[in-house]
């Protein structure tokens, strides 16, 4: 740091770094962010378009999830990352919407820019951001509309309006509606409060062949491993399980080490005495009375060996995520060391068994201890489809889930961004200063949403517009667009439900998101990094906002 003559410090950085300041700084963040907005935009509703994500090792993902798009996008930009962390988290609170979040947060900015290009301050901005989007709260606590947990019939046209435009989902959503409603029964709890759902407790499986309609629920935990030996026995009744982290296999010396062996005896004797290690550990193991054994590191031949001798069942390499929901459905702790293990720590399930589902073997845990455990078997004709179908499920998964544990529900269709737009409109003209411009900026980024459904389906996103506005003004507030005949319609008729927390998510996300990018004005980087940042600015800009 060196004094100028006017007294005032001038600070210096590093001669790699690189720093964008004041005006120049907002723009770039708001181009990046508007960038990303624009990569999704052409996808929203059910009639948006997929998109076809090839990865630097020739890997395709075809969809049109949002979160889903914007985490395989290679994105260098910090504020680009910024819309893409709050498609992410509408993701995990809510599981839809995440298209939504990603498009708002980029019209938002838009609008932003356009008041700052009038002289408007960014802090002024930001701070009538924040009175819109907590008055949105307000607002869609009047058009929010009540649903009982004993309601299937709602709570499947909410699914089914999550697997709407969801590639194959869509095809088949009444058949796999009523699968995810029936998974979410199943796991939910009820308590004092109402009901938590913790859509962990439901695994979903991957198997190509079959139809989509050969997609099974199993009230049970389906883990993709078979049995280590074919003679081990293929079904345990009256399963007593133990789940280990620990290899079952002779303990490898990690740090570099040499033995020397003189000897044909000495050869036999450190044989004999690895043999000796592993008949101690299943011994440990068989000592307990556990007759199934998952193993989340490897089995060796000789332990695989004894078990079978022992007529244990025991499956190996299973997945972490597994191990911990093996633990919750059948009561078992992990264990940690073969020296610490005791009958205390096994799990207990009705029955394990090995099954063959469309030619590959895996493991049916059922009857088990947690008796809120299911499992979803998902087939298809090839890798694509399933793993669309597996997105598309998960969606439909959560937002029953959310659904449930609220209770409150709003019609889609853009009709609750028209109504919010249209209650805004009407508080900013009762603010004074400034904050006026920036609440009505917030009413017309609202209505992007309605504008680009209009737009996907093929429909002039004007007349539309100006359509749903005429209605809502008559009190008409559960109106929007119906994307397939292009008319303005009653959406709650139309069966097109989501839950109040999607559209509570999204905009208190994508508020955020802007009001953050908005309060930068110095952005300082190093060299590589900065470079790195601009170019996956420019990139963005030049082919994702087109």
């Amino acid at each position: 740091m060196a004094a100028r003559k006017s007294g005032k410090p001038a600070y210096h950085s590093g001669n790699r770094s690189q720093r964008t300041r004041g005006r120049d700084a907002q723009s770039i963040n708001i181009l990046a962010g508007k960038a990303v907005a624009n990569a999704v935009r052409s996808t929203l509703g059910p009639k948006g378009m997929d998109k076809m994500l090839v990865d630097s090792l020739g890997d395709i993902v075809i969809t049109n999830d949002g979160a889903t798009i914007l985490k395989e996008m290679d994105i260098e930009h910090p504020a680009a990352k910024m819309v893409v962390e709050v498609s992410k988290t509408q993701d995990d609170a809510v599981g839809d919407g995440t298209t939504t979040a990603a498009v708002l947060t980029g019209e938002l900015l838009t609008k932003a820019e356009e008041l700052i290009n009038k002289g408007i301050h960014p802090t002024i901005i930001t701070a009538g951001y924040r009175h819109a989007a907590a008055k949105c709260e307000e607002i869609l606590k009047t058009i929010t509309i009540d649903v009982s947990p004993d309601d299937k019939v709602t709570l499947r046209k909410i699914a089914s309006t999550a697997l709407t435009g969801k590639g194959e989902g869509d095809m088949h959503k009444d058949f796999l509606s009523d699968l995810a409603v029936t998974s979410v029964l199943s796991v939910a709890e009820k308590n004092d409060s109402g009901y938590t759902v913790d859509i962990d407790d439901i695994t979903i499986e991957k198997r190509e062949g079959g139809s989509i309609r050969d997609t099974e629920l199993i009230h049970g935990l389906v883990i993709d491993k078979d049995r280590v030996r074919p003679n081990m026995p293929q079904r345990i009744d009256n399963a007593k399980i133990m789940l280990t982290s620990f290899p079952i296999e002779f303990n490898k010396i990690e740090k570099d080490a040499e033995i020397k062996i003189t000897s044909p005896e000495q050869m036999q004797l450190f044989v004999d005495q690895e043999e000796k290690m592993v008949k101690a550990k299943v011994d440990n193991i068989i000592r307990t009375g556990a007759n199934v054994v998952f193993c989340q590191k490897g089995i060796d031949d000789l332990a695989q060996y004894y078990l079978e001798k022992a007529g244990i069942y025991a499956c190996r390499r299973i997945k972490k995520s597994d191990m911990e929901k093996l633990a919750r459905a059948t009561g078992a702790t992990i264990i940690q060391d073969d020296t610490e293990i005791m009958e205390e720590d096994l799990g207990y399930a009705g029955y394990v068994e090995e099954r063959e589902v469309k030619g590959t073997k895996m493991t049916f845990v059922m009857d088990c201890k947690n008796t809120k455990t299911v499992s979803l078997i998902l087939h298809g004709g090839t890798t694509h489809i399933v793993d669309s179908l597996k997105r598309a499920l998960n969606d439909a998964l959560r937002v029953v889930g959310v659904c449930l544990e609220d209770g409150k529900v709003v019609v889609g269709g853009g009709a609750p961004e028209v109504e919010l737009a249209m209650k805004l409109r009407q508080y900013a003209a009762t603010l004074k200063g400034r904050e006026q411009l920036a609440v009505n900026a917030f009413a017309e980024a609202l209505e992007i949403i309605p504008q680009t459904l209009a737009e996907n389906g093929g429909n002039d996103p004007i007349d539309i517009l100006l359509e749903l506005r005429s209605q809502h003004e008559k009190g008409n507030k559960r109106a929007g667009i119906n994307v397939y005949t292009g008319k303005v319609v009653d959406m709650w008729e139309e069966n097109v439900i989501e839950p109040l927390r999607v559209k509570t998510q999204a905009i208190n996300s994508a508020t955020e998101a802007a009001v953050m990018i908005l309060r930068i004005d110095d952005v300082i980087a190093s060299a590589g990094k900065s470079k790195a940042g601009e170019a996956g600015a420019a990139a963005a800009g030049a082919e994702l906002g087109d």
